[in-house]
């Protein structure tokens, strides 16, 4: 027996998405038995008939009445299949599978009185929809497409067919259609994402849409939903004046949306994906993010992000409880954190700084700045208590390769904000410079969600806390944090354009999409390039580099690690970024390892089996 007052919390509240929407319910259970139905039955006729009385009375009422003249003549659409999804090598991410979907014709429903309890029981007991369910679904179907059946369900089992074939109902139809089907699994979902029948704002903004239609609701399915998205066909039918099809013709076929080949490597990015899943299960951490880059190009090789979700459940019917659960989690597995996120880029920004700081001449290569670990900044109030700026460690003397290699941030602090007796950067050019670089803007990948990030400002501060900009925050930014913010595309990206001599290119997905398009020739910065590079390479190569566990792959590899702490200072955001081989580079990769335990050496394990991963398979093979 079902509670008489049972309650479903409205979905939309727990997520951006636009795919929530679609399962907000209220609902009030009256109890059992066949009066329930006749119950059901005049709710769902009273809601449809308040709310569209002058539509079809008035508004439309010579339309219905020449319908009705014409021996009740109408229009079927037939859902086309979308176009299929490859990888590089040619293996499909993404297909069409044969289903047969539920179709209500409520204009069946509306005109035949004493089958309406009937039909309501057979859809309850069949597909498991409540009266709540169907009028949503009803109401949610454009009023120019309302002469249409609605979709209840677009994967039918074996036994829902046959019950709903022998419930004999003018109200029901079965009629073969297709099903989205990911074979590679959870793995791809970030970057497929998955498909849904259309809401009311798709219909609103995109008129050309059909209820029927499904459409991309995340990732690639939904940036070129477009191109993949077939032409339907139309069968037109004709009845008799018990409602009896007479006659049906095929007027349009349907034809299947364009293909869609991708940059990602299906290999790599299994590979990418059971790598960083299996290293935060070992450290006890749940959220992370891995890109890897062909700097040659800008080409995605892959694009994981974790938690990840099914995509096959999230696009398929039912599982209402198991979707639930996704949009709720405070994981927040439908959000892409690696075009999305916004983070402090921690120790990653210092090559950039580096390439900065060299070009203006603040310091020339072979120049030394002391670390005894810290850096302390005269006090006009106190004398004797002066503010002290951290380094992570001793560094000694180091110069810019040396900094790079054990990540100093007194030299970056000195680099960015100067001291009394050295002239820095600044934070207005350091601003030009990351700008320069790609911060505080969106690459432009061919992907939906991507963030712009943030490059602070003292116009900014001020208009925002009503204080000044410190020196204090130049420094803070300097070394990745403060209110420095960036997606791990951008990082990965000026990474990935140190990493090949100054080209910024813009990040794509598809690979048919002309390419590869630069957003920055930066190859003038060669000699200040070429100095950072070389302390990347130490980060790997030297005793006190932070990267030195890479250092027997095998391969020469340019990286840098990165730690910024976060919730005021109680966590640690873990990166890796970093190129291979290091001369050439073929692959430039990121890992992010959120609320980690040890900082960025939870991300350097991670890393090195990748790069190595990648080197021998892809490389070398």
């Amino acid at each position: 027996m079902k509670n008489p007052n049972t309650y479903e919390p409205a979905f939309e509240d727990t997520l951006q998405d636009d795919w929530a929407g679609d399962f907000g319910v209220v609902e009030v259970s009256i109890g059992e038995g066949p009066l329930r139905y006749v119950w059901f039955a005049a709710l769902l006729v009273g809601l449809l008939l308040l709310g569209r009385t002058l539509f079809l009375g008035i508004g439309r009422g010579e339309f219905y009445e020449a319908r009705a003249e014409a021996n009740l003549s109408d229009e079927e659409i037939r859902q086309a299949p979308r176009g299929i999804i490859y990888d590089r090598f040619g293996e499909v991410l993404a297909e069409n599978e044969p289903s047969f979907v539920a179709l209500f014709d409520m204009r069946e429903f509306l005109k035949n009185e004493d089958v309406r309890g009937r039909t309501l029981e057979t859809i309850e007991e069949s597909l498991g929809l409540r009266v709540n369910d169907v009028a949503r679904l009803v109401e949610e179907a454009d009023p120019d497409r309302f002469a249409h059946a609605i979709i209840l369900n677009h994967d039918l089992s074996q036994s829902q067919v046959i019950a709903l074939k022998s419930a004999g109902l003018p109200t029901l139809a079965v009629e073969e259609g297709f099903g989205r089907r990911y074979p590679r699994g959870s793995a791809f979902s970030p970057i497929l994402g998955y498909t849904g029948l259309p809401s009311v704002e798709d219909l609103s903004s995109r008129p050309e849409l059909g209820t029927q239609e499904f459409v991309g609701k995340s990732g690639v399915e939904a940036f070129y939903d477009e191109d993949l998205r077939g032409d339907p066909g139309v069968v037109v039918r004709r009845r008799d004046a018990k409602g009896e099809v007479i006659d049906e013709q095929e007027r349009k076929k349907s034809e299947i949306g364009t293909p869609l080949h991708l940059t990602i490597d299906a290999e790599f990015q299994e590979y990418f994906f059971s790598r960083l899943e299996s290293g935060l299960r070992s450290l006890g951490r749940q959220i992370g993010v891995g890109i890897a880059l062909d700097p040659r190009n800008g080409e995605v090789l892959a694009l994981v992000n974790l938690p990840g979700f099914d995509n096959d459940l999230m696009g398929g019917p039912g599982n209402l409880e198991e979707k639930q659960k996704i949009l709720s989690s405070s994981l927040k597995p439908l959000f892409n954190r690696a075009v999305g996120g916004f983070y402090n880029p921690g120790s990653t920004i210092k090559p950039l700084v580096a390439v900065a700081a060299l070009r203006e001449g603040v310091i020339a290569p072979e120049e030394e700045i002391f670390s005894p670990g810290y850096l302390d900044v005269p006090n006009p109030y106190d004398p004797d208590k002066p503010t002290r700026f951290l380094d992570w460690r001793y560094q000694g003397e180091v110069d810019v390769s040396g900094a790079i290699a054990q990540s100093s941030n007194v030299y970056f602090y000195v680099m960015g904000g100067g001291t009394e007796d050295r002239r820095g950067l600044g934070i207005m050019r350091l601003r030009e410079w990351w700008e320069r670089f790609g911060l505080g803007k969106a690459t432009g990948i061919d992907f939906p969600g991507e963030a712009e990030g943030f490059v602070p400002s003292p116009e900014w501060k001020e208009k925002k806390t009503g204080m000044p900009w410190l020196l204090g925050d130049t420094y803070n930014v300097s070394i990745g944090q403060g209110d420095i913010l960036a997606t791990p595309l951008q990082i990965l990206n000026f990474v990935s354009a140190i990493g090949n001599g100054g080209k910024l290119y813009r990040p794509v997905v598809n690979r048919d999409r002309a390419h590869p398009e630069l957003l920055a020739d930066l190859s003038y910065l060669g000699s200040e390039i070429k100095e950072v590079q070389r302390g990347m390479q130490e980060a790997v190569t030297a005793p006190l580099g932070t990267a030195n566990l890479l250092a027997d792959l095998g391969f020469s590899v340019g990286a840098k690690t990165g730690t910024a702490q976060v919730r005021a200072n109680t966590e640690e955001n873990a990166f890796f970024v970093g190129y291979a081989p290091s001369d050439k580079p073929q692959i430039a990769i990121l890992v992010l390892v959120e609320n980690a335990r040890e900082g960025s050496l939870n991300a350097v394990p991670i890393a090195k089996d990748v790069l190595n991963w990648y080197y021998w398979n892809r490389i070398r093979k």
